[in-house]
């Protein structure tokens, strides 16, 4: 079964019309990764509509931009972006930005081939992850990451989360 599950999985670049598409699995994947951080009522406020706004901006931002999407038999179950540092004290020129995968393809390889689609093998990145994500400690870690010692606490829905820095 799993040789079949792989077989239908497509991860391209994200296109303008995955916008819909991409704002409802955004939505899901951020209820289903932060509900034990951040409170049911900040969590209520994402809208799949305004998510997907967002995305129409993230789909067009130029080269250095990688977006890809992650499709299971044809419908979007995740992405991964990367690009140019934000961070003025950027220990790295690239920053992951994210990956999101729906919990029903966690351990399918999905992410592996997201975080691949945007990161090449070799290339030196660093990214932030809520502090309190086990999960995404260890793919990082399994990816060559490391924890550097940086973290911030930043507003996120209104409350405040903390977030640690990986660099490779």
């Amino acid at each position: 079964m799993e040789a079949e599950t792989q077989t239908d999985v497509v991860v391209r670049p994200v296109r303008d019309v995955d916008a819909e598409a991409l704002g409802r699995v955004h939505a899901t994947c951020w209820h289903e990764t932060y509900d034990h951080l951040i409170s049911k009522a900040a969590l209520e406020k994402i809208s799949p509509r305004r998510m997907a706004e967002l995305w129409t901006h993230w789909a067009v931002q130029g080269p250095d931009f990688r977006m890809f999407a992650a499709l299971v038999n044809g419908e979007i179950v995740g992405f991964a972006g990367s690009g140019p540092a934000r961070d003025k004290d950027a220990p790295r020129n690239r920053e992951l930005y994210f990956i999101y995968l729906l919990d029903a393809h966690h351990g399918t390889g999905i992410g592996q081939k997201l975080f691949d689609a945007v990161i090449g093998s070799d290339e030196e990145v660093y990214l932030w992850v809520a502090d309190d994500n086990p999960r995404a400690h260890r793919f990082y870690t399994r990816n060559g990451f490391a924890l550097d010692g940086a973290s911030h606490t930043e507003p996120f829905l209104g409350e405040m989360l903390t977030e640690v820095r990986f660099v490779r």
